[in-house]
């Protein structure tokens, strides 16, 4: 798809009874990926017997991947979390915030922060090894 995230979209991607309901929607670089995906599901034997298909996908894509899992019940509108193979079950809005800023917002900026340093270290060895360079050539003359 690689549309813009927006709550529009979301809502209409939900709409019961239209092509894209079922299945889950991927996002990745803030950006909506695919609609409609079909998730591997878990098969733990631990896992409730009253944790429909939604849930057991979300288990599942949480632990083959990276991915935190919002999943939304269908019959009662409760939010779940599924990270790392976990499910937290009927999160409630303002924990739901603060999952995703931590688990999403805060490393997305560790990771620029990061790739800020190296791009500077990779300058300050380029302008050393420049400098050494000039060094080299001014004794030579």
């Amino acid at each position: 798809m690689n549309a813009e995230v927006s709550p529009q979209l979301l809502v209409n991607i939900f709409v019961p009874r239209t092509p894209l309901h079922d299945g889950a929607v991927v996002i990745s670089g803030n950006k909506i990926a695919a609609a409609a995906c079909v998730l591997p599901l878990a098969d733990d034997k631990d896992i409730a017997k009253e944790l429909g298909t939604r849930h057991r996908a979300a288990i599942g894509i949480s632990k083959e991947s990276d991915s935190i899992v919002v999943v939304v019940s269908e019959e009662t509108g409760k939010i779940s979390v599924a990270k790392d193979g976990t499910l937290i079950a009927d999160v409630r809005e303002d924990v739901l915030k603060k999952i995703l800023i931590s688990n999403i917002v805060t490393k997305r900026f560790a990771v620029e922060k990061k790739e800020r340093a190296n791009k500077i270290k990779s300058i300050k060895q380029k302008l050393k090894k420049e400098k050494e360079e000039a060094n080299k050539n001014d004794k030579e003359n």
